[in-house]
């Protein structure tokens, strides 16, 4: 089930990303590293009530962060629609959780919480070396905008959009 993350939840969400940092140095993604995210991202997140996390008998199965706040770096990329939107921040699933639909799920409370809010329009990033994240974003309807440098990372960002249907 999704719910909202509660601080209690911080310990579990770093052994994710402590889990999902491996596996990226397996295939040079630097994208996440010991400099972010930090605990200290996540309890802002959980403070301003954007953080999810998708529990299965008191185990965090992954987790997502989705809010109103884009990054400046946005501006100059072409976006299918100037209305307003979500965006989705900091997701990662359980590394014993994959492949059983877990980041699809989470992909698509971002849609449904959109929704639920009157908002039929999301947008997101991903480093260009994150494969399984921009497959994700793909398979779960995401329209490839363009690409940003950001966090001074050596390869661009590329980000996506989505219109949801009423």
């Amino acid at each position: 089930m999704i719910v909202k993350a509660n601080l209690n939840d911080v310990s579990g969400i770093m052994e994710i990303i402590g889990e999902t940092i491996k596996e990226m140095r397996t295939y040079n993604n630097t994208q996440w590293d010991e400099t972010y995210p930090k605990a200290e991202d996540f309890k802002k997140d959980i403070e301003s009530g954007c953080l999810y996390v998708d529990k299965e008998d008191d185990i965090i199965r992954g987790f997502i962060c989705v809010n109103g706040i884009e990054p400046v770096e946005y501006n100059d990329l072409n976006w299918s629609s100037d209305e307003e939107c979500m965006v989705v921040h900091r997701m990662a699933v359980n590394s014993n959780m994959r492949n059983i639909g877990v980041g699809t799920n989470l992909m698509n409370f971002a849609d449904e919480l959109a929704s639920s809010k009157g908002i039929k329009y999301l947008k997101t990033d991903t480093y260009s070396l994150n494969k399984k994240m921009n497959s994700l974003f793909k398979k779960c309807g995401y329209k490839f905008v363009g690409e940003m440098s950001f966090l001074g990372k050596e390869f661009p960002f590329y980000c996506y959009d989505k219109l949801l249907n009423d």
